[in-house]
């Protein structure tokens, strides 16, 4: 098979990932990048000695980067290092009330009953439940295209059928959550998963409820020197493989001839391959590098994932109530998803997430006596919304709810600011709309509506990442590598 060329688009996680799987199958494999940079969402960038990354803050599913390594035969060490969490998160309400979401079952039914007298066996139940929807059924996903035949025979589709509840199916993770917890503050609580994939808990399906077993089951990470090693240990692995990079150069087109891939053109000049991987969002895949208007305006109907405004504050002060990561709840969490996803209108009481990676790393990502804060809200998809005012609103929005919580006056110490909006994160990271996701999951057969990995109509074409099947997160990206990686190889096999 080392004749066979195989051309990736967008050094994204997912592309990264599906180059060296490919590679390790025996393709020579080249990536183009538009960015100057890899990583696509999971960059980060420096200011006055403030380290920030860029996009993802929350690391799940260690072993799925352990897999690419264990396939290639090399030591992980060298490469990436990680530490388990004791608590996942501080969960900050309107009230005072601060909970700390404990990795450990125990410890975290415990810290449930004294701040919210909710029964331990409540979490125990729920996380029982979670863990068996996730082995059963959501290994599924994440491990099998749901478009190709093969996985008829080849998934454990018997042995799922008989996990699901009716449940999972007909109520919304918000109904879900009231049937398995007495306090709302747990409810909000496990509702925020939905935001996991950019989806809002009283549309989404209740199966959604199994997202928690990774936080909570599995625990919750910390790379060590941040997310971005995640993004650098796959690119120097990719490297040491022989996957060539070409950055600063983007993809104007896939070249296609009688329903085959026959290549890319870059810089006006065509670069053949017999295999295709976009690891761009599928939208723009379509519509820019395939210039086909009908497939692109089904992907546009389906309705986006919400996306995010995020600003980057470095503070002159430490914060010892804060962890790694913080929520910071909205008063009244269905008025801020009906804010999100069906008025469109700027919410004054976001839920504000902040994430400070110098709690773990003191004096590495931010001075001595200083905090690198990465402070996000959900915000709708871009449709054309005045940013730069809402910059000022969310800002505003923010500072005043943790001045509250904190009982503090933040702006004070904020001595470096950048923004994210949802324009900016389409523009680098080609996500259509700025949606972070791609598409909801707000609808019963989200699911199955997701893009396939593979083009059914152009053989040789291939879709990894966030837009596609499984769906967004670093997890399911790496997950939609292996299902990428294991469709070509199951249908060159014979070639080999």
């Amino acid at each position: 098979m080392s004749s066979k060329k195989a051309i990736i688009i967008g050094a994204g996680v997912g592309g990264m990932a599906t180059a060296i799987r490919l590679n390790l199958l025996g393709y020579t494999v080249q990536v183009f990048e538009k960015n100057d940079y890899p990583g696509g969402k999971l960059s980060h960038f420096e200011i006055k000695g403030y380290r920030f990354d860029a996009g993802p803050s929350l690391f799940t599913c260690p072993y799925l980067i352990e897999e690419l390594f264990a396939l290639a035969n090399e030591p992980i060490a060298p490469y990436f290092e990680y530490e388990k969490l004791d608590v996942a998160c501080h969960y900050f309400y309107d009230d005072g009330v601060c909970i700390k979401a404990y990795t450990n079952k125990e410890a975290f039914a415990a810290e449930l009953q004294e701040k919210t007298n909710e029964p331990t066996k409540n979490l125990h139940q729920y996380l029982h439940n979670a863990s068996s929807a996730y082995n059963h059924i959501g290994l599924i996903f994440l491990r099998h295209s749901l478009h190709a035949v093969k996985t008829i025979f080849t998934a454990p589709i018997i042995q799922a059928i008989g996990k699901l509840k009716l449940s999972y199916l007909v109520q919304s993770l918000n109904d879900y959550n009231e049937a398995a917890f007495k306090s709302p503050k747990l409810v909000q609580l496990f509702n925020r998963f939905a935001t996991y994939n950019g989806s809002n808990p009283y549309k989404a399906p209740a199966m959604l409820s199994l997202i928690s077993h990774l936080e909570h089951n599995e625990g919750a990470f910390y790379p060590k020197g941040g997310m971005i090693s995640i993004t650098n240990a796959l690119y120097r692995l990719a490297l040491k493989l022989g996957v060539q990079f070409t950055f600063g150069q983007a993809v104007q087109q896939i070249i296609t001839e009688d329903n085959q891939v026959k290549g890319v053109m870059v810089e006006n000049k065509q670069q053949n391959a017999a295999i295709v991987v976009s690891n761009m969002d599928v939208y723009f895949t379509y519509n820019n590098l395939l210039k086909d208007s009908n497939k692109a305006a089904k992907v546009k109907k389906q309705e986006r994932s919400s996306s995010a405004f995020i600003f980057y504050w470095g503070m002159s002060k430490t914060f010892p109530s804060l962890d790694l990561h913080n929520i910071f709840f909205s008063a009244d969490y269905k008025a801020e998803f009906d804010a999100i996803f069906t008025t469109g209108n700027p919410f004054n009481d976001p839920t504000v997430y902040v994430n400070i990676t110098n709690k773990l790393e003191p004096g590495k990502h931010a001075p001595l006596g200083k905090e690198n804060w990465f402070v996000m809200v959900n915000v709708p998809a871009n449709t054309g919304q005045d940013w730069t005012v809402l910059e000022q609103f969310y800002k505003e929005a923010i500072i005043k709810k943790l001045n509250k919580i904190l009982g503090d006056t933040i702006e004070s110490y904020i001595e470096v600011s950048e923004v994210l909006t949802p324009v900016t994160i389409e523009s680098k990271t080609a996500s259509y709309m700025g949606s972070l996701y791609g598409t909801s999951s707000n609808s019963k057969m989200a699911a199955f509506m997701r893009h396939p990995n593979y083009s059914k109509t152009i053989s040789g074409l291939y879709f990894v990442g966030g837009s596609v099947h499984p769906g967004g997160g670093i997890p399911l990206c790496l997950s939609s590598a292996a299902i990428v990686s294991n469709l070509i190889q199951d249908k060159y096999k014979d070639h080999s």
